[in-house]
């Protein structure tokens, strides 16, 4: 059920209900008769625990107990420390597990007692002792690109990022391990963009002013080559207002939408046929009020270094949302920047106030298509080729 739990059959003995023994007759060495004394009768349970395996040592912090029982909808289970405190947990008696609700303590005794419904001739309950196994001087550390209480867009994907590559066989476990909950409830998915790293979008763009709530529990989680996840996480994240631009190179317009309606057309200048702009949707990662682009180091040559005033960078490559006013002349009419789209200096300001990480833009009629990874591209590909990264 869990990766790297500890399963070990039961320690309860036999399967029939009757006691038996051996021995009885006649005693050969001394010729004498006698009647054989008969062993203890095994008290026997309605209940039992079958993992972790009584007395069980190194047992993996994460473990889930199991249990039987002939009456599980009136059978509970109670997990309590060296301390006898109790460990907070779920209980599904349809599949009569208990879980813990975090990893419990490296090296510490844990006791189990299932209580459940006595019979004639049987007892109710049974407990059983395990120690989990020493903390591990191999682990994994989870972190979130994301913080708490922060504000984005709604194009904006949730990003969890991994110290070492997780191997393909965990990574299901480790997407079962995280959980998103968006208020109002709306469909989403994990998806891997690399060994090190999962992105989670919804079906469609995040819904103006919801909140998202998300937690990825992997401390004590084996990951693979003695490798186990160092902790837990948690964050709490709200979305804002839907602004949503859209480009097209065929008018040389972006339209600007807010909340489902347009408040602005702004003349753009994209990028020439030999560095053109990508066709797809991107999203904010970044701004910059005052930078400066410098492509010299990579191209000596035909490189430049020119001043820039409210830059959005869309893409890794070098994409920007960005003023420029020496293709003012040209914006509206003609492509003449290196990939980026240019706006006018009033209308990189007026842009730049009112963007936040996260909008989304989509560019289309290009020549050239937006590649995957180039950026956030988790909204470039359709939900149903996204949801083929997931191992779930």
């Amino acid at each position: 059920m869990i990766a790297g739990t500890v399963l070990l059959s039961s320690g309860c003995g036999r399967g029939d209900k009757s006691p038996s023994w051996q021995g009885g007759g006649t005693n050969q060495a001394d010729g004498g008769s006698a009647s054989a004394e008969p062993s203890p009768t095994p008290t026997l349970s309605t209940v039992a625990v079958t993992e972790p395996a009584a007395d069980a040592k190194d047992v993996v912090a994460i473990t889930a107990v199991k249990y039987t029982s002939e009456d599980p909808e009136n059978t509970t289970v109670t997990v309590t420390d060296a301390k006898g405190s109790e460990v907070k947990g779920t209980l599904d008696k349809d599949d009569k597990t208990w879980k813990p609700e975090k990893a419990l303590a490296y090296g510490t005794q844990y006791t189990v007692t299932v209580n459940g419904t006595a019979t004639e001739g049987k007892n109710g309950s049974a407990t059983s002792t395990f120690t989990t196994m020493a903390k591990p001087a191999k682990t994994i550390r989870v972190t979130s690109f994301l913080g708490d209480n922060q504000k984005v867009g709604v194009g904006m994907p949730l990003i969890i990022k991994f110290s070492k590559s997780i191997p393909e066989k965990y990574r299901a476990e480790v997407e079962r391990r995280m959980t998103v909950t968006a208020t109002p409830a709306q469909e989403g998915t994990w998806g891997w963009v690399s060994p090190t790293e999962v992105h989670y979008r919804p079906k469609v763009f995040w819904q103006a002013n919801s909140k998202v709530f998300y937690k990825v529990q992997l401390a004590g989680v084996p990951l693979g080559s003695g490798y186990y996840g160092k902790s837990d996480l948690t964050v709490d994240l709200n979305i804002g207002r839907a602004f949503v631009m859209t480009v097209s190179n065929k008018t040389k317009q972006m339209t600007v939408k807010e909340n489902g309606k347009v408040i602005k057309t702004i003349p753009v200048s994209l990028g020439k046929s030999s560095t053109p702009s990508s066709s797809g949707t991107m999203v904010v990662m970044d701004k910059q009020r005052h930078t400066i682009f410098d492509t010299t180091d990579t191209d000596p040559v035909n490189g430049y270094k020119t001043p820039i005033d409210y830059a959005q960078r869309i893409t890794w490559s070098g994409q920007f949302i960005h003023a420029a006013p020496w293709s003012e002349g040209k914006q509206g009419h003609v492509n003449v920047s290196h990939g980026c789209v240019n706006v006018s200096e009033a209308m990189g300001a007026w842009l730049f106030s009112r963007t936040m990480m996260g909008d989304p833009i989509t560019v289309s009629g290009t020549e050239e298509k937006l590649k995957d990874g180039n950026g956030w591209t988790d909204w470039s590909l359709s939900y149903e080729q996204f949801k083929k990264k997931s191992y779930l």
